[in-house]
């Protein structure tokens, strides 16, 4: 079945908690330059601070995003995650004076249930680093937050 398929039907719910994944177009490991890991992390507190969503914790690994976040009324999950890739696409485009695609087209969510841990599921987000070997202490590590940590 494409991918297009599976996206059919699925729901965009206010109030929902929904675990983000997304990667760079062929896993070229953009954000291991800082200045490109810190404008995708403006990009996310912009749409926080606009009220689109409420992040809950979060890690830009060198060639992907883990974003845990409450989506906010009158807003759609494809529109937040679309405005992020496009918005930080465009600035790295513009620092490196170059045009091309920096994300994959497709994300996967999952919409946590009431069941889950909530903050067990952030701790395993924010460890990301710590499991890809990229540091020894996860405060060593520039590029994630959480709401409780």
């Amino acid at each position: 079945m494409p991918y297009s398929e599976l996206r059919k039907g699925r729901d965009s719910i206010p109030g929902q908690i929904y675990l983000v994944t997304t990667v760079t177009h062929q896993r070229i490991p953009w954000f291991l330059d800082f200045t490109h890991a810190r404008g995708v992390i403006a990009q996310m507190c912009l749409l926080h601070g606009e009220g689109w969503v409420e992040s809950l914790a979060w890690v830009l690994m060198p060639d992907h995003l883990h974003w845990l976040l409450t989506l906010q009324p009158g807003y759609e999950l494809r529109g937040v995650v679309g405005r992020l890739k496009g918005r930080s696409a465009r600035q790295i485009n513009l620092s490196l004076g170059r045009s091309g695609r920096i994300w994959q087209q497709s994300f996967h969510d999952h919409a946590l249930r009431r069941e889950e841990d909530l903050v067990d599921v952030a701790r395993y987000v924010v460890a990301n680093p710590l499991r890809a070997g990229l540091v020894d202490r996860l405060g060593d590590y520039p590029h994630w937050d959480a709401k409780w940590l």
